[in-house]
């Protein structure tokens, strides 16, 4: 099944497309995809704003196929679950990665292990050819490392330590990061749903 991806993030659109390859669903983007302003209210809220619009804007261009989209955010004890859904303008909206990473260790470096806890969170919503709409979410619980570690994975994976394997996200393959990650966690929970559908 033909499924539209709004993302113009070409980093994840090949690691949801690898998370799903075999499972039928043939991710493409639309090119002319425009993001909509997102809230600061839920990843629910947001996944399924994004995955309306790309509805919506591929109707306009006489497309009627199913549309995926996501929303994901990183959550510290240390910001009392922040940055959150903000994720993407944590230490400001012209704020490069490295910032952003340089940003969230500078909080966790003065803090004892204990209370550098995270979790990275991530909803998916689906909504079918038919208009029925299918939401889920993964999540993976770790520690910020005080120190960026590792070339793999995009975003906050460098910074983001799991605990069973004493590695970063971004020290481990992508195959290996997929069985584990909060987006894998989500695109199981996806695959599931479409299977009791």
């Amino acid at each position: 099944m033909i499924t539209y991806l709004a993302t113009k993030n070409p980093g994840k659109l090949g690691e949801i497309a690898t998370m799903l390859a075999g499972s039928g669903l043939q991710l493409e983007t639309y090119p002319a995809y425009r993001d909509p302003v997102e809230g600061s209210t839920s990843y629910v809220e947001n996944a399924l704003l994004k995955a309306r619009a790309l509805r919506e804007q591929l109707r306009a261009a006489g497309i009627c196929a199913a549309v995926l989209a996501d929303d994901s955010g990183i959550e510290l004890d240390a910001l009392d679950g922040g940055p959150g859904v903000d994720s993407a303008y944590y230490a400001g909206a012209g704020a490069s990665w490295p910032m952003r990473l340089e940003t969230m260790m500078r909080v966790v470096r003065p803090l004892p292990e204990e209370r550098r806890g995270a979790r990275f969170v991530c909803v998916m919503a689906m909504i079918l050819a038919d208009g029925r709409e299918i939401v889920v979410e993964g999540e993976v619980c770790g520690r910020i490392v005080a120190e960026s570690r590792g070339d793999h994975g995009f975003g906050y994976d460098p910074i983001f330590l799991y605990p069973p394997i004493g590695k970063t996200f971004g020290e481990i393959p992508e195959a290996e990061k997929n069985a584990l990650s909060h987006r894998g966690n989500a695109a199981r929970a996806l695959l599931a749903a479409l299977g009791a559908t």
